[in-house]
């Protein structure tokens, strides 16, 4: 199994690379793991402490599940992924079973900042992107899809994310083996990306 860990601040276009990725590999051999499915599971608290979540700090992430979940799709045995809802913060009841793949991918904004986390991956990738422009796309999604207003994105832009973003994110750049720029120039590296998993596929 090929385990790739593809990490990159809040709306970088990580899921965009993770999609031209997949492109041109088999879907039966390719799976995906966000790390938003791995929040901590926050129930004894009431929503309005759960909101108040700083949840761009590596501690708000179980990366003992998630590491654990890792090491038993490795071993080819299949896990219960949980499912987060981003609209009362926590864990929902619901799991998806997540079958072992021969690569694995693993996306998310802190999944470089994990040392265990770090040495299972195979690949490890760091998307960048202008921080306009990391910030326009994350007032659009979560405006569209987390039922977040104007102000609130920009309020939790400012006093959460572009702290967290410089502190814990922007740092975990080092420990990429690949670093994309998600613009019109970043073909090149997909393409290095792919000869690799082609690579250790055949």
């Amino acid at each position: 199994m090929l385990i790739i860990g593809i990490a990159g601040g809040t709306g970088s276009g990580k899921t965009t690379v993770v999609h031209q990725i997949m492109n041109e590999l088999p879907a039966s051999e390719v799976g995906i793991i966000s790390q938003d499915s791995y929040y901590k599971d926050n129930s004894e608290l009431s929503f309005e402490d759960r909101a108040k979540i700083n949840f761009d700090h590596p501690r708000a992430i179980d990366f003992e599940l998630l590491t654990e979940h890792l090491k038993k799709l490795r071993k080819g045995k299949t896990i219960e992924q949980p499912v987060y809802s981003f609209v009362t913060h926590n864990r929902t009841k619901d799991t998806v079973i997540t079958h072992p793949r021969k690569v694995m991918i693993i996306e998310g904004i802190l999944i470089l900042a994990s040392p265990q986390l770090r040495d299972m991956f195979d690949i490890k990738i760091y998307v960048h992107a202008d921080s306009d422009e990391r910030l326009i796309r994350r007032l659009k999604r979560d405006i569209a899809e987390r039922g977040r207003d104007m102000d609130e994105v920009l309020n939790r832009y400012q006093t959460t994310l572009k702290p967290m973003h410089e502190q814990f994110i922007e740092p975990t750049k080092a420990h990429a083996d690949i670093i994309i720029p998600n613009d019109k120039y970043n073909t090149v590296a997909i393409d290095v990306v792919r000869a690799v998993i082609n690579q250790r596929l055949t």
